[in-house]
């Protein structure tokens, strides 16, 4: 009886909060499994409505009504604004999706701060509301226990709406067969607009009432935001009463948890969201796993499909080639001219000789700020690099590849303390040790196909964050670390502290790494590693363990982000969490899709182009830096929906859209040339036609031998 006369109110209140979430979640789920929308800017709708609530409220319960329909009108409208912007990605996949509202969601935020101040609102409501009550010998809120019976309501409400209205009906419909709703004479884009419209009123609802309980400010779209995707995890997207008891128990873990456990609170909400992820891609259908990265349903038969791919690749029988006047044979090039390289290689290489041209002349061209931004340009180019592997050449779309970036990091600074300040010695134990974690935690990834993939890496993300905040004796908490003597090039040599020689220093661990990556992913085992990610259900029937590659390209991707941690703190001098937050895992997904999903350069590119954007650029306008950087990412998924290789390569052939859906990378059409220019085709399970599949031109796929050898 003490022990739930200590924890009553907690409890209490972990239930307010969960509905809180509920409320928000509820819209994240219709969003998303009806309208196929993964809106990474509901919690700026949220936000939305929780200023606007605020700005009128006067304690009366006029200003509350008042407040409660001008924010849910305002969400609404930004609601179905949003399914505007997202009608032209409909066939691109989530990716793009996530990217775009990611965008927005930092234009949102900069705008609101703009119009109503940076500082946190205060929210006045009725005065019968602002009392408390006696719950069991306690005093409560009035206005949270009446919070309380509203969520109840709205869930009934909202049941009975899905399950027992022709409105309901319509919305099911336009989420399992679109085509029968259009038959039956609804419009399915319509019942879209409609259903992203409710979801903004929810969430606008939601910040309107819950505005008491989480007050507008700075990060609370943020923090609302992803909460709310771990309800919907935790829920699925099937029962709207399943989110309800999720968003409970969400609640609990983040009130009462903390009063009860307070160690263990900030971990418990992303590792049960990872482990239900990892659970259901488990015990997903083997079609499922079978199909291909990315295939977030059912589409043609993968063998069947791919029989076109590969067709001219599988050993088969040979046509004889003869030419009059020559003996069989002599009309092909001697062996030893294939190892020389053609003028295509050269042409390809061209861009990165003159890409390197440039940047050694940089110290010579810019000042001593310009040149540690690029020196952060190219720590923030290896984070993309190994993105891009993922991405590109293994069909895995990650969040939270900071996570192995933030080993790395911290590790270097770590070492530098205790005396370690060599850095060759510094960068080979940075990325081992990256490389140690990505190879723990890849199981968990590499079984995992589509938006799976992103939600369970973004959780890893936020794990590895919470760590980093809690293990101050390692990490600095909150405050970070910073002091630690600076990094030696090499044996025997002085610390660096000016710009022009730390800079030069990651230009060459740059090179070196790039040279690394660029010769892996041009060899036998990067050519497999694609074959997976276009092909999987054909190379795991001919004997490939697929699983097997997926790993070692998680772990190598892995050990090449702890490198771009290592190079980061040297070139900073000091580490933050804010430096391995979720923000820098969405920019360097962007720096991925601004060159293109595999070329390496375009990484890099696109990483300058970030870094010049938020650091250069909102220099000149001081405070804006999200707004700049959101309008970077609206601008990259519409104007360069295949990257900057897609420019270069252009063309049906090359790098024009082929019009059909891609799957979670959002990048259609035809491999180019790996590391330099092109695409990845799609994801594995890439849905499309079989004449468009027969056109494509994948890489060569090595046959296994006995014993799951590989013969180059």
């Amino acid at each position: 009886m003490e022990l739930l006369d200590a924890h009553l109110v907690p409890a209490v209140d972990g239930v307010a909060f969960g509905l809180l979430l509920f409320v928000v979640a509820a819209g994240l789920s219709l969003a998303f499994g009806t309208a196929g929308v993964l809106n990474l800017s509901h919690g700026t709708l949220y936000a939305i409505g929780a200023y606007t609530g605020a700005e009128l409220s006067d304690g009366t319960w006029g200003g509350l009504a008042l407040g409660l329909a001008a924010g849910t009108a305002a969400a609404c409208v930004a609601g179905a604004g949003l399914s505007a912007a997202t009608a032209p990605l409909a066939r691109r996949g989530h990716l793009a999706q996530a990217l775009l509202t990611f965008g927005l969601a930092l234009i949102g935020g900069d705008l609101l701060i703009q119009f109503f101040g940076a500082d946190e609102l205060p929210v006045r409501v009725p005065e019968a509301l602002d009392s408390s009550v006696n719950l069991l010998g306690h005093r409560y809120p009035a206005y949270r226990l009446c919070f309380i019976v509203m969520a109840v309501l709205l869930a009934a409400f909202g049941t009975w709406v899905l399950t027992r209205t022709r409105m309901g009906a319509a919305v099911r419909a336009a989420a399992d067969d679109p085509q029968m709703l259009a038959a039956t004479g609804h419009s399915p884009r319509a019942v879209h607009t409609g259903v992203l419209a409710a979801a903004g009123a929810l969430a606008g609802a939601a910040g309107v009432l819950g505005a008491p309980i989480i007050g507008p400010g700075p990060g609370t779209s943020e923090t609302v935001l992803m909460l709310s995707l771990v309800v919907v995890v935790l829920g699925g997207l099937r029962s709207l009463w399943a989110t309800f008891f999720a968003a409970v128990a969400v609640g609990e873990v983040q009130t009462l948890g903390v009063s009860v456990a307070p160690e263990l609170a900030p971990y418990l909400l992303f590792a049960a969201m990872a482990a239900v992820l990892v659970l259901r891609s488990r015990f997903a259908e083997p079609t499922e796993a079978g199909a291909g990265h990315g295939s977030e349903g059912s589409g043609p038969d993968p063998v069947a499909r791919l029989r076109g791919l590969l067709a001219g690749r599988l050993p088969g029988p040979k046509r004889p080639s003869v030419r009059l006047g020559r003996p069989p044979g002599h009309d092909r090039a001697p062996a030893w001219s294939s190892r020389l390289p053609g003028r295509a290689a050269w042409w390809q290489a061209a861009p990165l000789l003159v890409l390197l041209v440039v940047l050694i002349a940089l110290p010579a061209l810019l000042d001593a700020y310009s040149i540690s931004l690029a020196g952060s340009a190219l720590a923030l180019g290896l984070l993309a690099i190994s993105v891009t592997v993922l991405t590109g050449y293994a069909g895995l779309p990650t969040l939270g590849q900071t996570a192995p970036f933030a080993v790395g990091a911290y590790a270097t600074a770590n070492l530098a303390d205790a005396g370690w300040t060599v850095g060759p010695v510094q960068i080979v134990l940075s990325a081992l040790a990256a490389a140690a974690f990505a190879a723990v935690v890849g199981p968990a990834v590499i079984r995992a196909r589509g938006t799976t993939v992103l939600m369970i890496t973004l959780a890893i993300g936020e794990l590895t964050g919470a760590v980093v905040n809690q293990l101050k004796s390692v990490t600095g908490g909150a405050d970070g670390l910073v002091g630690f003597p600076a990094t030696r090039a090499l044996w025997g040599g002085e610390g660096m502290l000016e710009e022009s020689e730390l800079y030069n220093y990651a230009l060459v661990v740059a090179v070196v790494a790039v040279a690394l990556t660029l010769l892996v992913l041009h060899s036998p085992a990067g050519k497999l590693l694609t074959g997976t990610r276009g092909a999987e259900a054909r190379m795991r029937a001919s004997g490939h363990p697929v699983g097997r590659y997926l790993l070692v390209a998680h772990v190598c991707a892995g050990a090449l982000a702890g490198v771009a941690g290592s190079l980061m703190v040297t070139v900073q001098q000091y580490l933050s969490p804010a430096d391995v937050g979720f923000e820098i895992a969405a920019f360097a997904l962007l720096a991925v899709v601004i060159g293109g999903t595999t070329s390496v350069i375009g990484a890099l590119l696109g990483a300058g182009l970030i870094v010049a954007t938020r650091d250069w650029v909102a220099g000149s306008w001081p405070g804006h830096g999200p707004l700049l950087l959101g309008v970077l990412f609206v601008a990259t998924v519409y104007v360069l929906p295949r990257g900057l290789a897609g420019l270069r390569s252009g063309g049906p052939g090359g790098g024009g859209e082929s019009g059909r859906p891609s799957g979670t990378t959002g990048a259609p059409g035809t491999p180019g040339a790996p590391g330099i220019s092109g695409d990845p085709g799609g994801p594995r399970g890439s849905h499309g036609s079989d004449s468009a599949a027969a056109e494509e031109q994948p890489p060569s796929v090595p046959a296994p031998t006995r014993a799951g050898k590989v013969s180059p």
